[in-house]
């Protein structure tokens, strides 16, 4: 048996028992279960008809070597069996587990003062706007404005299925060269922000002990430290054993300012675990692209140029309004091809 026939006689073993888990009543009965079947279900949709494809222009490619009168079809029909053997490969690429989680996404201002905090918020609403085109939906857990119009910090959350998958490459330092506002010289400034793109996690994934965490609260303050109400709503919630520590004061409740920090010190704590976990398995992490560090430079926006380019994959779009306006569907699609070759080099080497 050859090597495709081998992947496809086992993805079609898969699809049926898949099948046939969904329609088990213990697996309907059990949501978190039915859900998990459910998604393996989905992604096996795809190739299972590709290989059907496969098989009916393997069939096809016989029939038409043994008629003469068909013979002139073979070599267009050898050219469709090697196209779908290669699509059937890459939808067969082990993808990422988290890709179907919910995001909650860091916005930091870097290097350049004002400037950056500017550019922070220039960031902020263009993965924004990428995620409304995307259908996803949108929620600001907290934020720091700065005094001239930008974000010292901010943090949000979007929810859809699929949207780890599509910001996961948003993670990293974000370069502007431009010609700041307050520039009176008209000199070209170099300016960062760093995006941090956590996947959300469920509370069962990551238990926290009461016992080791420390809670504080204040007084919500703006920009500049003056107060914003009265009363004692702003939370600081802090992890004894890691030392990680998270403050939420934009709801007026005490109450969901606690909540919103626990759901981001959740994810800080999933996220340091998968970051472990994928430091020993080294090998895992040749399959990524980049590092996922946030001091790693991932991209510039030349204004004087209108260029935005992508550095780990060395992608130029012209296009720089719209990119800012959340066009960024042609890095994803860059990206995600990038990645699935790279897997798919991976597991045909291992």
């Amino acid at each position: 048996m050859s090597r495709i026939d081998q992947l496809i006689s086992e993805l079609e073993r898969s699809y049926r028992e898949t099948q046939e888990r969904m329609s088990d009543p213990s697996v309907y009965n059990d949501h978190r279960e039915a859900a998990d079947v459910g998604r393996r279900l989905k992604e096996l949709e795809g190739p299972y008809k590709l290989s059907q494809e496969w098989r009916q222009a393997v069939d096809d490619l016989a029939a038409a070597k043994g008629d003469p009168e068909l013979s002139t079809m073979s070599a267009d029909l050898q050219l469709e069996v090697e196209r779908l053997e290669e699509a059937l490969k890459l939808s067969l690429v082990k993808t990422d587990p988290l890709d179907s989680k919910d995001v909650i996404i860091e916005v930091r201002q870097g290097v350049g003062g004002d400037e950056a905090a500017l550019w922070a918020g220039n960031i902020f609403h263009m993965l924004t706007k990428y995620a409304e085109r995307c259908g996803f939906k949108v929620e600001v857990i907290s934020s720091s404005p700065s005094e001239g119009g930008g974000f010292k910090e901010v943090t949000f959350g979007i929810k859809g299925e699929g949207a780890f998958s599509v910001f996961k490459y948003e993670g990293g330092t974000h370069r502007v060269q431009r010609v700041p506002e307050t520039e009176s010289q008209g000199r070209i400034h170099t300016s960062t922000m760093t995006v941090a793109v956590l996947p959300e996690a469920e509370e069962v994934e990551v238990a926290i002990d009461p016992k080791n965490i420390k809670i504080d609260v204040m007084r919500a303050t703006g920009p500049g430290g003056q107060s914003v109400n009265t009363t004692d709503s702003a939370v600081r919630v802090t992890h004894l054993p890691t030392g990680i520590v998270v403050a939420c004061q934009d709801e007026r409740s005490q109450i969901q300012n606690r909540e919103r920090a626990m759901k981001i010190l959740r994810a800080r704590l999933y996220e340091r675990a998968l970051e472990e976990r994928n430091a020993a398995e080294a090998a895992e992490r040749l399959s990524q692209i980049g590092t996922g560090e946030r001091s790693e430079k991932i991209r510039t926006y030349n204004f004087p140029e209108r260029r935005v380019t992508d550095h780990r994959i060395k992608f130029t779009a012209h296009n720089l309004d719209a990119v800012l306006a959340g066009d960024l569907s042609a890095f994803t699609q860059a990206l995600q091809d990038e990645d699935r070759s790279r897997r798919l080099e991976a597991a045909s080497t291992a």
